[in-house]
């Protein structure tokens, strides 16, 4: 498996971007850490399969969590288009899945049709005869 490395230009361009002096334990190289979250967002794998060469695979999780929630990628990802370092696209995956004509109710699709069951007249097969109930169990 081919691993994933940020290339110099680019973390030039992060670097000061990134929290410096946080409290805690002693911190992972960001580098490293940063290009781990990267390969497990492109292949697409877990993020317990992250490559050891990245750190620990919840150093990687809990960096990408903690940074997501206080918005640090879309700050990044701002400062970097202002920067001219990257372009801001509008679309990640040009996957499509095609929908069939009936899926949402189109012409065609199933339409609700009354039950002609309680138009049926007779007893339920389902139910015991009233001569049956009406014997002792044993």
């Amino acid at each position: 498996m081919a691993l994933f490395w940020l290339s110099d230009e680019a973390w030039a361009a992060i670097e000061p971007h990134l929290l410096k002096n946080q409290p805690g334990a002693r911190r992972v190289d960001d580098r490293r850490v940063i290009s781990g979250i990267l390969h497990v967002l492109k292949v697409g794998c877990r993020w317990c399969d992250c490559p050891a060469e990245y750190g620990p695979s919840t150093t990687v999780y809990n960096r990408f969590n903690r940074w997501s929630h206080r918005g640090f990628w879309l700050k990044l990802l701002d400062a970097l288009v202002a920067a001219g370092a990257v372009t801001r696209s509008t679309a990640i995956d040009s996957t499509y899945v095609k929908a069939q004509r009936a899926a949402f109710g189109a012409k065609g699709g199933a339409r609700r049709r009354r039950s002609a069951a309680p138009a049926v007249v007779g007893r339920p097969r389902s139910t015991r005869s009233p001569t049956l109930s009406a014997a002792p169990m044993r």
